[in-house]
C-alpha cells in the first residue's frame, strides 16, 4: 500500500567537500545539473564541491548555490528513478529554494542567480564578528525566548532564528548579545549552548535591511504556484498565492525558521514518510525527534537511494 509522502530539501550547514561524488559515478544527472547552473552563474559549481577549497565552498554566497544544486541534482536523480509527486514539499531555510524548484515554481538556473545574490547580500551587510548564532539544546521555546530577551538591549539584539526540534534552538544577533545569551541557558542548565561558526548570522534583524535589498532580486524573477504544495519556514504554512510568495522569501531572510511546525504541519496533512533529499542527514534527525510516528528516510549517496528504493511499498 502506497504511504503518503512529503520531500524536504536541506540548506546550509550540510555542504562538505566531495559531496555526492559517490551518486555521480553512477548517475550523470549529477554532473548535468551541476553544470547547467555553473554555465549560467559563471564559475565551475561541481569543481568547487569536489576539490574546494573549503573555506570558499562554505562562504555563503557559494554555500547557497551548491546546496541548491546539490538538492536539485539529488531530486533529478530520484525522480528519474521513482516519478511520482509527494503530497507537500518543503526546504529548511535556504533550502526552500530546492523545494520551490522541484515543486516547478521557478527555473533552476533562476534559483542559482537568486541564491547567489541572497548570499551577497547577506553577506554584505553583516561585517565578519558583528553577527553570531549560537544553538541551544535542553531549554523550551519559551526559555530561550524569555532569555534572549534578557540578553538584548536597545543596541544589540539577540533572537531565536530556528526552532529546529523539540527542545534544540538556533539563536541569531549581535555576538556579544548572543554571548551573553549563552551564559544565560548555562546558568539555566541547557545541556549544550555554544556558538556555530557561521559567516553570516541568518533569520535576525541583522538582516532586515538586506531582505530590503533582496527584494529587487526577488522581483527580477518569474515565479508560478507550486504544483505541490511547499511550505513556507516563515508561516510553517503552504504558500496560498504568487502575492505572498515573494514577500515570504523576502522575510525569511530575519523571520525564524520554524521547522518543528512544519514538520508538525505535514503530519496533520496526513503524510507517513518524509524524505530528505540533498546533502547529509539533518533534517531526518530533525524529524525524528520531532515526530517519532514518521518514517525518516535520507537520499545523499548511492547506498541510500537504493536503500529508499528497495523501502518503497511492493
Amino acid at each position: 500500500m502506497k504511504r503518503n509522502q512529503a520531500y524536504v530539501f536541506p540548506g546550509q550547514g550540510s555542504q562538505c567537500v566531495g559531496m555526492l561524488a559517490d551518486l555521480a559515478q553512477h548517475h550523470s544527472l549529477i554532473v548535468e545539473t551541476f553544470q547547467t547552473v555553473s554555465s549560467h552563474i559563471g564559475y565551475d559549481v561541481w569543481k568547487l564541491t569536489q576539490e574546494g577549497p573549503e573555506q570558499r565552498l562554505n562562504q555563503t554566497e557559494f554555500t547557497q548555490v551548491a546546496m541548491l544544486t546539490a538538492d536539485v541534482a539529488v531530486y533529478r536523480v530520484w525522480q528519474s528513478l521513482q516519478p511520482t509527486k509527494p503530497l507537500i514539499m518543503a526546504g529548511h531555510s535556504l533550502g526552500e529554494y530546492a523545494a520551490l524548484v522541484c515543486a516547478g515554481s521557478l527555473q533552476l538556473e533562476s534559483a542559482a542567480w537568486l541564491v547567489s545574490q541572497r548570499g551577497k547580500i547577506m553577506q554584505a551587510h553583516v561585517p565578519a564578528g558583528k553577527g553570531a548564532m549560537a544553538a541551544i539544546v535542553g531549554l523550551t521555546d519559551s526559555q530561550v525566548e524569555a532569555l534572549c530577551r534578557e540578553a538584548s538591549n536597545d543596541l544589540l539584539q539577540v533572537s531565536p532564528a530556528n526552532f529546529n526540534a523539540i527542545g534544540q534552538v538556533v539563536i541569531a544577533g549581535h555576538t556579544e548579545a548572543v554571548e551573553r545569551a549563552i551564559i544565560l541557558a548555562e546558568q539555566q542548565e541547557a545541556r549544550l549552548a555554544k556558538i556555530i561558526p557561521v559567516s553570516v548570522p541568518c533569520h535576525c534583524a541583522l538582516l532586515k535591511d538586506a531582505a530590503d535589498e533582496f527584494a529587487e532580486s526577488l522581483a527580477q524573477v518569474e515565479f508560478h504556484m507550486p504544483e505541490v504544495s511547499v511550505i513556507s519556514n516563515v508561516t510553517a504554512a503552504p504558500y496560498a498565492n504568487l502575492e505572498s510568495l515573494r514577500s515570504l522569501l523576502q522575510s525569511q531572510l530575519y523571520a525564524p525558521v520554524r521547522w518543528v511546525e512544519t514538520i508538525q504541519s505535514i503530519q496533520t496533512a496526513g503524510v507517513e514518510e518524509i524524505l530528505e533529499i540533498g546533502p547529509g542527514k539533518v533534517l531526518t534527525g530533525l524529524t525524528k525527534r520531532i515526530d517519532k510516528t514518521l518514517l525518516a528516510i535520507s537520499i545523499n549517496d548511492q547506498n541510500s537511494l537504493q536503500q529508499a528504493l528497495c523501502n518503497l511499498p511492493q
